[in-house]
C-alpha cells in the first residue's frame, strides 16, 4: 500500500495566503499557476518519501520534519509509515527570516 499525501490546515492556509498574495500582484492565472506546482511537487514523495532533507531548523521537535523546494518555498512534511501518510505541515517562503519557521500554529 502506498502512503498517502494530505496537508494540514496550517499548509492549506499558507497555500490561500499565497494564491492571494499572487492574485493581487500579478494575476489569478500566476497565482494558479504557482499553487498548483507546490500542490503537485509532493507526489515525487510517494515513491521515495525520504528523498527531502531533514529540516534543520525543527530537529527538537518530537516528529522528524523534512522539506521539498518549490521555486521560493519549502513544503515541510513528516512521514508516519505507520498509519501510511505523509503530511505537508507547512509551505514556507524562504524568503522570509528562517527562524520564522519555527512559529507556533
Amino acid at each position: 500500500m502506498g502512503l498517502k499525501i494530505i496537508w494540514s490546515a496550517f499548509a492549506e492556509s499558507q497555500l490561500d495566503e499565497i494564491y492571494d498574495y499572487y492574485e493581487k500582484k500579478a494575476s489569478s492565472r500566476v497565482a494558479t499557476k504557482l499553487v498548483k506546482g507546490i500542490i503537485n511537487e509532493p507526489k515525487k514523495l510517494i515513491k521515495s518519501p525520504f528523498i527531502g532533507q531533514e529540516e534543520e531548523l525543527l530537529r527538537d521537535r518530537k516528529i522528524k520534519y523534512h522539506y521539498l523546494v518549490f521555486k521560493n518555498y519549502k513544503l515541510i512534511y513528516s512521514v508516519d509509515e505507520q498509519n501510511g501518510f505523509i503530511k505537508i505541515a507547512d509551505v514556507f517562503d524562504t524568503r522570509q527570516n528562517p527562524p520564522k519557521m519555527k512559529r507556533t500554529k
